[in-house]
C-alpha cells in the first residue's frame, strides 16, 4: 500500500480508537494522537529533497473503474508545503490539547475523535489529484468543523456559531462542486493536475472559475462571507489555533493557489481576487481594531490575513505567488502561536479581556516572549518569516501593470498597517502593565495567573515563535524550497526571499508601514472612538441572522400550506400529480403509437385463468378496503391484497418474490395491528360515502397509469438489458443458482448496502416517535414483574416464563402451546432459508423475517416481558452488527486487493459433512438477516413493549 494511504489511513483508525485511548488514558492519550498529523509531516518531510527537483509522487487507486472513478493523489510543491503546515501544526496543537484541557473535561473523547479525524481530512483534501475526492475531503473539513465549533452544544453561542459555519461553507461548497464539474466535463479529464497542466477555455469555463472562487470565498472567510470566522471563536481555542490558523480556513487559500496557475490570467478571476482578497485585507485589519477580546482581535487579524494571502496566490504572477506561499507558512507559525498563547492567557487568568488583563509580563514572561516573537512576525518586523514574506509580496505588487495592480499594492499597504496596529495592541492588551480605570466598571482586572502555567501550555506556542524566527534566517532555502511553484505560473517575474535587500523603495514603505501602524497603536483611544462615532452599514452578520429568520418563516408558511397533518391529503397529492403530469405523457405517448408513430403495443391479459381469478381477488380487496370505515377491516383487506400480490408472483414463476412479500406482508399486518390499539376503531364518525367514491376513482387512474408504464416501459427497450447476463454471472462469480438472491449479496451488493442502511434509519425514526424517555432495555425485564414469584424465575425452567405477567382475562393457552410448538421450528427454517437462499428460493432477508415473524408470536403469546425473554439484547446492537456485517464484506474484499463487495468461492471438503460449497457473501446474507431481526426486534419493542407500558401507565394513572 502506498505510504501516503497508510499516512491517511492512520488517521482513521486513530480518530476511531481516540474515545478508548482517551477513557484509558485521559488527555495524555493527545500524546498518541499526535502521531497522526505528525506522520503526515513526516511523510511530506522525506519528499523534500525531491520536491526541490520539481518531482511528484503520484498514486492511482481504482476505485469505480466502471465510472471511471479512482482515488488519485499526487504530491507535488504546493501539497508537500500544506501537508507539511498542516501536519506539523497539527501534532503541536494536539500536545498543546494534552494541557489545555481538564482532567474531567466533558465530551474529550469525542473532541479527539474528531480533532483527528479533520486533520485526516485536510491532509487528503491538499493531496487530492482527483476533481471529485477533492470535493469529498473538502465536504469532510466542513463536517468536522461544524462538531469542533459546537463542541460545548449546551451552549446557545456555540451551536448558532457551528451552525452559521456549516451553512455559509457548504452553500460555498455545493457552488464550488459545480465548478469542479463543469472543469471536469470540459477538460474530459478529472484529474487535477491535468486540468491545471492544460486548461479548458469558453464561457462555462469562466463560469467555473467564479464558482470555484465562491467556493475559497466561503472556506477562507473572505467578504462578504467573512462573518463566520469570528463567530466561530465560541470553540476552544485549540481548535482556533489549528481549523481558523494553518488548517481548514486555509482550504479556501489552497483551492485559489492551486487554480490560479491556470485561470490567473482570466480578468474575472484577477477582478474576484482584488476585490475578495482585498475587500478582507481592509476590513479584517479595521474591524480588528476595536475588539476587546483577545480571540476576537485574532479573528478578524485573520480575516485581513487571509484576503492578503488569497489576493497574492490569485493575482497570477510569479514573484506575487512565491511571496504568498511564503506568507502562507508564516502564518501558520505565528498566527497559530497566537492563538495558543490566548487559550494559555485565559486558561490560567480565566479571562481574554484586554481591558481586564495587566501586568502579565511579569508574572508568565516565557508566554509574553512567545508572543511577542510572534507579534513581531505578524506585523512584519525583521528578521522574522513574516518580514520576508510581506518584502516579497510589496516587491512583487509594485511591479505590477494596469489598474487591478495598483489597487493590490495598496490594499496591501494600507492592510498591512492596519497589521501593525492590532498586532501591538493585541501584545499590549494580553501583557502590558495598564493604567487602573481601564477595565469596565464593576470587572476585576487579572494581573497575574490563578494557577501555575504548565509547560505544555508555553512550549507549543513559543516552538512555533521560534520557528518564524528561524526559517526567515535562511530565506534562500525557503526560496528554493518553493521556486517550483510558483515556475508554474506563466506571467510575471520570478520574486526572491532575501532578508536583506539594501535600501529599496520597498524598503521605505516598509519603514512607513510601520511608522504609521506605531502611530495608530499610540493612538488607539482616539481611533476607537473615531471608529465608533463612523457611520457603519448593516454588519454581514446581521444580513445573515436576518435572511435565515426570513427564510425560516418562508419554510413555515410553506409548510403550513402542504403539510395539513393528513395522510390521505398526502397521498392524494401525490396521486393527483402523477395522473396529471406523466399519467397525460404516457396518453399521448400512446396515442402517438396508436396512430402509426411506433411500434404497436402488445397486451396479453393473462397467461393461464388462474392469474386472472387471483387479480379478480386483488381488484375486490382493493375496492372493499377503500369503502371500508373500521380500521382493521381496512387493514385485513389491504392485507389480502398484498397475498394475492404474492400468488401472482408465484404464478409469474418467481418463489423469491413471493416467499418475500407472504413474509413482508405477515410482518406489516402485525405491525398495523400493534398500531391499531392506540388509535379509534374507525376512520371517522363522518359520512364518508362521497369521499369513498373520490379515493376510488383516483387509486382506479393511479393504477391504471402505472400499468400504462409497466406495458410502454416494456415494450420501449431498445437496447440488450444487463440482466440477461445474471443467470451466468450468478453462477460464475456469485457461485449460486438462484439470480435473485446472488443479485442483492453480490450483483447489485451497493444497492443492498443502501437498503440496510435505510432500514436502519426507518427503526430509529419508529422508536424517536414512540418513546418517550431514553431507550433502553428496561421495558423488556422480567425482573420488574412485581406478579411473577422469585422461585419460578429462578429455580426451575418455565417455557413462556413471563406470560403469567399477562392479564389472565388476555391469556390464551391454546396460543401459548402452538407457540412453544412452532417457535423453535421457525428458527430452524429461516436458518435453512439463510443457509439455501444462494441456490434455492430464500436469503438472509427472508430468513430474518422469518426469525421476526417467530419473535412476534411469542410477543403476542406472553406480553412485553416475555419478548424480553426471547430476544435478551438490544435490537440497536443488532441493527449495527448487521449493516457492519455487511459493509464489512466489501472491506475484507479491499484489503485481499479485490474489488468491493466481491465474492470469493470456496470448496472444502468436510469429513462425515463432505463437500461444503461455500461463498463468502454468505457473511453479507447474515449480515442482512441480523439487521431485519433488529429492525423486527426494534418494532415490537417500540410499537408493542412501549406501547404497553404506556398503556400501563395510563391505567395505573385513570
Amino acid at each position: 500500500m502506498p505510504l501516503v494511504l497508510l499516512v491517511l489511513l492512520a488517521h482513521l483508525v486513530l480518530a476511531v480508537g481516540a474515545p478508548v485511548l482517551v477513557s484509558w488514558w485521559g488527555r495524555r492519550a493527545f500524546w498518541v494522537l499526535a502521531l497522526a498529523p505528525a506522520s503526515a509531516a513526516a511523510y511530506a518531510l522525506t519528499w523534500t529533497t525531491r520536491v526541490m527537483e520539481g518531482e511528484a509522487a503520484t498514486t492511482h487507486v481504482p476505485w469505480v473503474p466502471g465510472l471511471h472513478l479512482a482515488v488519485d493523489l499526487r504530491l507535488d510543491t504546493l501539497s508537500w508545503f500544506l501537508l507539511l503546515v498542516v501536519g506539523g501544526v497539527g501534532a503541536i496543537v494536539m500536545l498543546y490539547c494534552a494541557a489545555y484541557f481538564s482532567r474531567d473535561a466533558h465530551g474529550m473523547g469525542r473532541f479527539a475523535g474528531v480533532l483527528t479525524a479533520f486533520a485526516g481530512a485536510m491532509a487528503g483534501l491538499v493531496v487530492a489529484d482527483d476533481l471529485l475526492l477533492l470535493f469529498v475531503f473538502w465536504e469532510l473539513t466542513t463536517v468536522f468543523s461544524y462538531l469542533l465549533i459546537g463542541h460545548h452544544a449546551d451552549r446557545k453561542s456555540s451551536r448558532r456559531a457551528a451552525m452559521q459555519a456549516i451553512v455559509v461553507t457548504t452553500a460555498g461548497g455545493l457552488v464550488m462542486l459545480v465548478g469542479l464539474v463543469i472543469l471536469g466535463v470540459a477538460s474530459g479529464s478529472w484529474r487535477v493536475s491535468e486540468v491545471v497542466a492544460d486548461p479548458p477555455s469558453g464561457t462555462a469555463v469562466t463560469v467555473a472559475a467564479v464558482c470555484l472562487i465562491v467556493g475559497a470565498a466561503t472556506k477562507s472567510a473572505l467578504v462578504p462571507f467573512h462573518f463566520w470566522l469570528p463567530a466561530a471563536m465560541a470553540a476552544p481555542t485549540p481548535v482556533s489555533a489549528y481549523l481558523h490558523a494553518a488548517a481548514m480556513v486555509k482550504a479556501g487559500v489552497y483551492l485559489v493557489a492551486r487554480f490560479t496557475p491556470a485561470f490567473g490570467e482570466t480578468p474575472v478571476w484577477q477582478a474576484l481576487v482584488v476585490v475578495l482578497g482585498g475587500g478582507a485585507l481592509l476590513l479584517g485589519g479595521y474591524r480588528a481594531l476595536r475588539q476587546h477580546d483577545l480571540k476576537l482581535v485574532l479573528a478578524f487579524g485573520t480575516v485581513s490575513q487571509l484576503g492578503l494571502l488569497v489576493l497574492l496566490l490569485g493575482i497570477g504572477t510569479r514573484g506575487a505567488a512565491l511571496a504568498g506561499l511564503a506568507l502562507l507558512g508564516a502564518h501558520a507559525l505565528f498566527k497559530a502561536a497566537l492563538f495558543l498563547v490566548t487559550g494559555a492567557v485565559d486558561a490560567v487568568t480565566g479571562t481574554r479581556d484586554l481591558r481586564r488583563l495587566s501586568g502579565l509580563w511579569r508574572t508568565m514572561p516565557l508566554t509574553a516572549a512567545a508572543a511577542g516573537l510572534a507579534t513581531a512576525s505578524m506585523i512584519g518586523l525583521p528578521p522574522f518569516a513574516g518580514y520576508v514574506a510581506k518584502e516579497a509580496a510589496l516587491e512583487a505588487l509594485s511591479h505590477g501593470h494596469g489598474p487591478l495592480g495598483q489597487v493590490a499594492f495598496w490594499a496591501v499597504v494600507v492592510g498591512s498597517v492596519l497589521t501593525v496596529a492590532y498586532g501591538l495592541r493585541f501584545w499590549w492588551g494580553a501583557f502590558a502593565t495598564k493604567p487602573a480605570g481601564t477595565a469596565p466598571e464593576g470587572e476585576e482586572v487579572r494581573t497575574g495567573p490563578r494557577r501555575r502555567v504548565p509547560t505544555l501550555l508555553v512550549a507549543p506556542p513559543a516552538a512555533l515563535a521560534l520557528g518564524g524566527l528561524a526559517v526567515a534566517v535562511v530565506p534562500s532555502v525557503g526560496e528554493r524550497l518553493l521556486a517550483p511553484y510558483a515556475d508554474t505560473y506563466p506571467t510575471g517575474e520570478p520574486g526572491h526571499l532575501v532578508l536583506w535587500a539594501g535600501v529599496t523603495p520597498v524598503l521605505i514603505v516598509t519603514a512607513v508601514v510601520l511608522a504609521l501602524g506605531l502611530l495608530a497603536f499610540w493612538q488607539r483611544d482616539r481611533v476607537e472612538r473615531w471608529q465608533a462615532g463612523l457611520w457603519s452599514p448593516r454588519g454581514a452578520d446581521l444580513v445573515y441572522r436576518r435572511s435565515m429568520r426570513r427564510l425560516d418563516e418562508l419554510a413555515a408558511d410553506v409548510t403550513a400550506f402542504t403539510q395539513r397533518g393528513s395522510l390521505p391529503f398526502y397521498l392524494a397529492v401525490i396521486l393527483v400529480v402523477l395522473a396529471l403530469g406523466p399519467g397525460l405523457a404516457l396518453a399521448v405517448g400512446l396515442v402517438g403509437r396508436s396512430d402509426g408513430g411506433g411500434p404497436a403495443v402488445e397486451v396479453v391479459a393473462w397467461d393461464r385463468p388462474a392469474q386472472a381469478a387471483v387479480a379478480a381477488v386483488v381488484a375486490v380487496a382493493v375496492l372493499l378496503a377503500a369503502r371500508a370505515r373500521r380500521r382493521l377491516k381496512a387493514v385485513l383487506l389491504v392485507g389480502a391484497a398484498g397475498y394475492g400480490n404474492a400468488a401472482l408472483f408465484l404464478l409469474h414463476g418467481a418463489p423469491d418474490l413471493a416467499l418475500t412479500q407472504v413474509l413482508a406482508e405477515t410482518v406489516t399486518i402485525v405491525v398495523m395491528v400493534l398500531v391499531l390499539r392506540r388509535l379509534p376503531p374507525y376512520f371517522s364518525d363522518r359520512p364518508l360515502r362521497a369521499s369513498r367514491w373520490g379515493r376510488m376513482v383516483l387509486g382506479g387512474v393511479a393504477g391504471v397509469v402505472m400499468m400504462g408504464f409497466a406495458v410502454l416501459a416494456s415494450s420501449a427497450r431498445v437496447a440488450t438489458p444487463v440482466s440477461v447476463d445474471f443467470p451466468e454471472e450468478a453462477e460464475v462469480f456469485g457461485g449460486g443458482k438462484n439470480v435473485v438472491n446472488v443479485t442483492l449479496v453480490d450483483i447489485r451488493a451497493w444497492d443492498t448496502v443502501g437498503e440496510l442502511s435505510v432500514l436502519l434509519v426507518a427503526a430509529t425514526g419508529i422508536a424517536s416517535l414512540v418513546f418517550l424517555r431514553q431507550r433502553s432495555g428496561k421495558v423488556l425485564r422480567l425482573a420488574q414483574a412485581d406478579d411473577v414469584e422469585h422461585e419460578d424465575r429462578h429455580t426451575r425452567s418455565v417455557w413462556l416464563a413471563a406470560g403469567r405477567t399477562q392479564d389472565p382475562r388476555r391469556r390464551s393457552i391454546l396460543f401459548e402451546v402452538v407457540t412453544r410448538a412452532i417457535f423453535h421450528a421457525m428458527v430452524v427454517f429461516a436458518l435453512f432459508l439463510l443457509f439455501s437462499g444462494h441456490n434455492a428460493p430464500g436469503g438472509g432477508f427472508a430468513a430474518g423475517l422469518v426469525v421476526g415473524i417467530a419473535l412476534t408470536v411469542r410477543y403476542l403469546a406472553g406480553g412485553r416481558y416475555e419478548l424480553g425473554e426471547a430476544a435478551p439484547v438490544h435490537p440497536g446492537l443488532l441493527l449495527g452488527t448487521g449493516l457492519f456485517l455487511s459493509a464489512g464484506v466489501g472491506l475484507a474484499s479491499m484489503v485481499a486487493g479485490q474489488e468491493v463487495l466481491e465474492s470469493f468461492i470456496v470448496d472444502l471438503h468436510v469429513p462425515v459433512l463432505g463437500k461444503i460449497h461455500l461463498v463468502t457473501s454468505l457473511f453479507f446474507d447474515v449480515g442482512v438477516m441480523l439487521l431485519v431481526v433488529g429492525l423486527v426486534l426494534d418494532i415490537l419493542r417500540t410499537l408493542g413493549a412501549e406501547l404497553d407500558r404506556q398503556a400501563e401507565i395510563e391505567g395505573r394513572a385513570v
